[in-house]
């Protein structure tokens, strides 16, 4: 625990430093990014963390990542800072006077916050460099479709940036406003996206028994690939469900009886170990319905993200900065069904996420009216610096 009687290396963030990050989230808002397409977020990013000055600015971080570093003068541990970059393919709804400009899509995750946060603690390092180890503070791409933590770990610079730490938060609707979640172990569910390709013969809708309709398939599949699940909570080690997302069959004519159809269904699991079980029993479904039905079939996998597990040595850097901060503890239950590539930063590091509430009565992740609130900005910025404060000062 940090000695109470050091005074902090400065304030940490004052009213204009608030009012100035709640116009750049705002600002952010108005131009969200779809993921794998974050150049002009990027940029604006890289943008605000040049004032800073930091000692090293890596842009095009497996994909679009920006990465700040700030040093110390002696040796320490690294501590590295994660938000994301992309935005969600959903249309807004709402009057906000800062609403999405690009016509279906839309932060409705919040990530507009954790960078504005984020920004928040650079602002701060810019006026207090570490006194040993470094900072980095990274801006990942493409976390809403999974593909971003692994091509971040993939370029080869981040082999220079080797954190011994990795830390995150995600704003969390239904926690009261402002309170913190943080908890050894198992913290986001593992999921896939499953995209099969029915494949038959087309007919005249006049003669159907002329072809080969993968209709009655697609029926078959979507209940028994949903019967795969286990029912019961995700707190369950053998917890699986399997979600249909998307149906298509033929083409949007009368005259025709189909003779091709997708079904996308996500498949999610509590732990790495047991999704190759449920992708095998899933894939042994497909194929004894689409020979049943006299069908080529087509299996491919999307979406792909590891579980979260937060490591205690993480979480104890939380916990302090929580404590010092007087953040209030709430409680959840873990793991989150939702998933998060942040867990594959903990292959490299020490890796911890926490959860900061957005309100008992937000709309949820991912709904249209969502909107990350500005609140949230100086607390969560205070709790990183707190981190920052207590092991490179």
């Amino acid at each position: 625990m940090a000695d109470p009687d050091i005074p902090s290396p400065a304030p940490i963030l004052g009213n204009r430093d608030i009012v100035e990050l709640i116009a750049w989230r705002h600002d952010l808002h108005r131009h969200p990014d779809l993921s794998g397409d974050e150049a002009d977020t990027a940029s604006r990013v890289a943008e605000v963390l040049s004032v800073t000055t930091p000692d090293q600015l890596v842009s095009g971080l497996g994909g679009h990542g920006v990465a700040a570093i700030y040093e110390g003068a002696a040796e320490g541990p690294t501590i590295m800072i994660r938000s994301e970059l992309d935005a969600l393919p959903i249309a807004e709804l709402g009057d906000l006077p800062y609403r999405s400009e690009r016509p279906g899509k839309a932060h409705l995750c919040g990530h507009d916050g954790h960078m504005a946060v984020l920004a928040g603690v650079a602002r701060w390092l810019g006026r207090n460099r570490p006194q040993k180890g470094r900072a980095i503070l990274l801006f990942q791409p493409a976390e809403e479709d999974g593909a971003g933590a692994a091509r971040v770990i993939a370029d080869a610079r981040y082999a220079d940036l080797a954190p011994d730490f990795s830390l995150a938060l995600h704003n969390m609707p239904g926690l009261p406003l402002g309170s913190a979640v943080v908890r050894s172990g198992m913290m986001n569910c593992a999921s896939r996206g499953m995209k099969i390709i029915l494949s038959g013969r087309t007919a005249h809708a006049a003669s159907p028994e002329n072809g080969i309709s993968p209709v009655p398939a697609l029926t078959h599949l979507a209940a028994a690939l949903t019967a795969l699940g286990t029912g019961g909570s995700q707190t369950r080690t053998d917890y699986a469900l399997v979600t249909v997302t998307h149906l298509q069959a033929g083409e949007p004519a009368f005259g025709i009886a189909p003779g091709r159809a997708e079904l996308w269904a996500t498949l999610r699991t509590q732990r790495d170990e047991t999704m190759a079980a449920l992708v095998a029993r899933a894939e042994a479904v497909v194929k004894e319905i689409a020979d049943a039905e006299g069908l080529g079939c087509e299996i491919s996998y999307h979406d792909v993200f590891r579980h979260c597990e937060n490591a205690p040595e993480a979480v104890a850097i939380l916990a302090e900065a929580l404590a010092a901060e007087d953040v209030p503890l709430a409680d959840t239950e873990l793991p989150m069904r939702a998933s998060e590539d942040f867990g594959r930063f903990g292959d490299h590091a020490k890796a911890a996420m926490m959860l900061l509430g957005s309100g008992r009565d937000s709309p949820a992740l991912h709904n249209p009216d969502y909107d990350f609130p500005d609140e949230l900005i100086g607390i969560g910025a205070r709790i990183f610096i707190r981190c920052l404060q207590h092991h490179l000062f």
